[in-house]
């Protein structure tokens, strides 16, 4: 059983020791819910189930795209691994030093991937940035544990560390270059999971950092904490929303994992086909921060490990799937689609935030995109 499984387990046992562990919250309808929006931007997420509002947004951005003279769509779309994403990173560095590296129109994230994905959506002027926050020992305290506390908590680490992490970097300089981007038609989405309405809620970074000023950079450090939340690991981000009739709603998100393992399409588009004449020109690039493929091991007869394979199992499962269903949106579109991830015989782990180990996947990363191997067409 893997460590992350294990303290996800212990977290539940220590849950089940603490009622009162549990967060208040005040009681909502599902229609409430449905029509609430956070004040401090109206317009910029929708549920990646929603067809409608998922072309919409879709539509929105090809305009934008076309009015700057570019009808090619160039997708990166970088998954949750927790320390696993060092590699993702290291990749994104080696891929500059290539020089085979597009400037992608839309780049979205994951969990650790949306820890990323603001970086490799500004390009390689912010290598250094990522490099440090992935291969410079800076991530090494995230973990940061609660001690007894834990019994009262709803979750094994505090958030605080990762906070600091976050903070540190996502800055309002950062904040005002992706608005520039963003001005251009670039797109940079990041997944949540609203744990309320058990869907998967899709943010439009730029849009959110276009607004300015304070309240637009705590939404915009919120949804990637809320992003990088693992359930049990880290405690959930409440994001605050409103109904039509003014009624105030907390939203709880948490790890955009658990309800899609990566974004390129929203899942609302997997069997839409462009018209005649409007079919999109590009590729989607897919960073997996794990192995794909199943693995083997003698499971032993204990309930933690039994669980533990399960949940592994369900896990790259559902990977695995969210790869044929994008690999078969991009075949009806005309559009290449390539996967990267990390080698069958590294040595990895996802909450193995040793600073050495992490070095280690970076620098595997970026050598195997110097060589041109990182990525691969499935089969």
């Amino acid at each position: 059983m893997t460590r992350p499984v294990r303290l996800a387990l212990a977290c539940l046992s220590a849950a089940a020791l603490a009622g009162c562990a549990s967060l208040s919250r005040e009681d909502f309808t599902a229609a409430e819910a449905y029509r609430a929006r956070p004040e401090a931007a109206a317009d910029i997420r929708f549920n990646a189930d929603d067809q409608d509002a998922a072309l919409a947004f879709t539509n929105r951005a090809r305009r934008q795209l076309a009015a700057n003279g570019d009808r090619r769509v160039d997708i990166l779309a970088i998954s949750g691994g927790g320390a696993d994403g060092a590699y993702g990173a290291g990749l994104l560095v080696g891929w500059t030093k290539a020089k085979t590296r597009p400037t992608f129109e839309v780049v979205t994230g994951v969990s650790t991937g949306a820890l990323i994905a603001p970086f490799a959506y500004l390009g390689p002027t912010w290598d250094k940035q990522l490099t440090e926050a992935y291969a410079g020992g800076g991530a090494s305290g995230v973990l940061k544990g609660r001690g007894l506390g834990v019994v009262f908590s709803s979750s094994l680490y505090s958030p605080d560390s990762l906070r600091l992490l976050v903070e540190s970097y996502c800055t309002p300089v950062m904040l005002h270059e992706i608005a520039q981007e963003h001005a251009k038609g670039r797109r940079l989405l990041i997944a949540t999971t609203n744990l309320d309405s058990q869907r998967t809620v899709v943010w439009d970074m730029g849009a959110i950092a276009a607004r300015g000023g304070p309240e637009a950079l705590k939404l915009f450090r919120d949804v990637l904490i809320a992003s990088a939340a693992i359930p049990g690991v880290f405690p959930p981000v409440m994001i605050p929303v409103t109904a039509p009739d003014g009624k105030e709603i907390d939203e709880m998100h948490v790890d955009g994992g658990v309800t899609a393992p990566f974004v390129t399409i929203p899942e609302g588009l997997y069997f839409w086909e462009a018209p005649e004449g409007q079919a999109l020109k590009g590729r989607i690039y897919v960073i997996v921060n794990g192995k794909i493929d199943p693995s083997f091991a003698v499971v032993r007869g204990r309930a933690p490990t039994i669980l533990g394979r399960t949940f592994d199992t369900m896990m790259k499962t559902n990977l695995r799937a969210h790869i044929v269903a994008n690999r078969a949106f991009a075949e009806r579109n005309n559009m290449d689609f390539e996967v990267a991830e990390v080698p069958r015989d590294a040595e990895s782990g996802s909450l193995n935030f040793q600073p050495e180990s992490m070095r280690k996947l970076f620098a595997l990363g970026e050598e195997r995109a110097l060589a041109g191997t990182a990525f691969a067409r499935p089969n």
